[in-house]
């Protein structure tokens, strides 16, 4: 299958479908490892295809492998990732396929994905006959702060069989439609989060001095840590350390006795990641002494680093070259989010691409997360061209290879 251009015509016509799956997706937006109804379209679907499916792989994940007749059991495989989940946001578009959830919303764009997915799904089985090797195609929950991917890797998602490659893609709001972002090295960042509680002395508000007052001390370690990413950073590097909550107290006349803080951490730097905890945990024990409190620090989850190989990265701009105008294929600064397809690039070096979806004359332009989210519909085809040829075209270089 060399000819992609063909790949892309074939997508164009599935636009209607596209269409129609996504805004069924959207108007049915379910959150993460809660996505029954989704993963079961999307199950449904991949059986129709006459595809054997694993349906409740880290709990609501689905997975099924496109391959040709007679394979060799060590014929390549190349793993294509789908992300499913909504967020709990409340939908403030005025649209026909507008969020029937209250409290839930795709605003990030995985409803496309997760379209996109089926449409891959469907052209790969389409041409099966001619592909060198496997296809496993990953419809993942969870995306969003919960651990989808590692939960499906813990369930065995990458065995049996198991790819040496894996590319993914995210639709992106703020990027003209179907600009393609493809590069090397960092895209994304480290995401960790922290919870701090603060236990001091509480007591009336007219005697302060009999109480250790957690919300100072908590006030204390908020700016003290603002110091770290200025003062113990390399300046070269980069680093975010982000307060997102702050709870003391209960009442205007009692100094409270317990505080506690959540946030996240940044960074594309495993070194730098250690040295922020390291920073945090010190400046949070030397403030606690100071006032007579106690504390405990921890960080309940990271999310690697998303960073392509240079590998992957050429095979998808060689496939992007194909598929868009040369000057609608670009690189970015790496951005400070996070995205948990890092754990499956860590294990299986390839690729995760941004393509562009928005048009600001339709409106089209909202930022992700954001209750007016929505994106230009003409960008599904493109995905599915993208993500079906990425896959035909890493097992056609496998083949080659294995030949010489």
């Amino acid at each position: 299958m060399d000819d992609l251009k063909r790949l892309a015509a074939e997508a164009q016509d599935m636009a209607p479908a596209l269409v129609a799956w996504r805004r069924d997706f959207h108007m049915h937006p379910e959150l993460g490892f809660e996505e029954v109804r989704t993963a079961g379209v999307a199950a449904d679907h991949l059986r129709s295809l006459g595809l054997e499916v694993s349906a409740g792989v880290g709990k609501t994940g689905v997975v099924a492998v496109v391959e040709g007749d007679d394979l060799p059991p060590d014929a390549p495989t190349v793993l294509l990732r789908f992300d499913m989940d909504a967020l709990p946001i409340d939908e403030e578009n005025d649209v026909p396929y507008r969020s029937q959830t209250p409290g839930v919303m795709h605003a990030c764009g995985h409803d496309g994905h997760t379209a996109i997915g089926m449409g891959v799904a469907q052209m790969l089985v389409r041409h099966r006959h001619s592909l060198p090797g496997r296809v496993k195609l990953v419809f993942q929950p969870a995306e969003e702060g919960l651990g989808g991917a590692l939960a499906m890797i813990e369930d065995g998602v990458l065995e049996n069989p198991a790819p040496s490659a894996s590319f993914g893609m995210h639709l992106w709001s703020r990027l003209p439609l179907n600009q393609v972002i493809v590069q090397p090295g960092p895209l994304w960042a480290t995401a960790g989060s922290f919870r701090l509680a603060i236990r001091g002395r509480g007591g009336h508000g007219a005697a302060p001095h009999e109480t250790v007052d957690a919300t100072v001390v908590a006030s204390h370690i908020v700016v003290a840590w603002q110091s770290v990413v200025a003062r113990s950073v390399d300046p070269a590097q980069t680093a975010v350390i982000s307060v997102g909550t702050l709870y003391s107290g209960d009442v205007n006349n009692v100094i409270s006795g317990r505080a506690e803080l959540t946030g996240t951490i940044r960074t594309f730097d495993p070194e730098v990641e250690a040295l922020l905890k390291q920073r945090m945990a010190e400046i949070a024990d030397g403030v606690c002494r100071a006032f007579g409190a106690t504390y405990e620090l921890t960080f309940p989850f990271t999310f690697p680093a998303t960073i392509n190989s240079e590998e992957g990265a050429q095979l998808m701009r060689r496939v992007a070259q194909q598929l868009v105008p040369a000057e609608q294929i670009a690189a970015i600064t790496p951005m400070m989010v996070s995205e948990d397809m890092s754990e499956f690039l860590n294990r299986a070096p390839g690729c995760y691409i941004l393509v562009g979806a928005s048009d600001p004359q339709q409106g089209w332009h909202s930022p992700h997360h954001n209750p007016t989210f929505d994106f230009d519909e003409r960008v599904l085809p493109t995905g599915v061209a993208l993500m079906a040829g990425a896959a035909i075209a890493y097992l056609q270089q496998q083949a080659a290879r294995s030949e010489d």
